[in-house]
């Protein structure tokens, strides 16, 4: 079962990525329990981000529920689907 990304909008991404850039990839992975994207990545203001990782981690921030990589897909079905239509952009690495 997917989680309910309605609790989720842009300004809880912007959280994610902002945190992102203040921990620096390996504490943010290390702190909110996600991986280096493989596939995807998110562009915002010509810096890449991982894409499922931000949206978990922008879940958390919406909902206090901490999700598991595991819990959600990152592609096309899943995380990609659900920040392109918060208005992101992502595209293939």
């Amino acid at each position: 079962m997917s989680p309910d990304w309605s609790h989720v909008d842009a300004a809880h991404v912007q959280q994610a990525l902002t945190e992102y850039d203040r921990l620096g990839a390996d504490r943010f992975f290390e702190a909110h329990g996600f991986a280096p994207t493989t596939t995807y990545e998110l562009i915002q203001d010509e810096r890449s981000y991982p894409p499922k990782a931000i949206l978990g981690t922008a879940y958390e921030f919406a909902t206090g529920t901490r999700l598991a990589s595991g819990d959600f897909e990152g592609g096309q079905t899943g995380a990609v689907r659900v920040l392109t239509q918060l208005g992101f952009i992502v595209r293939h690495k």
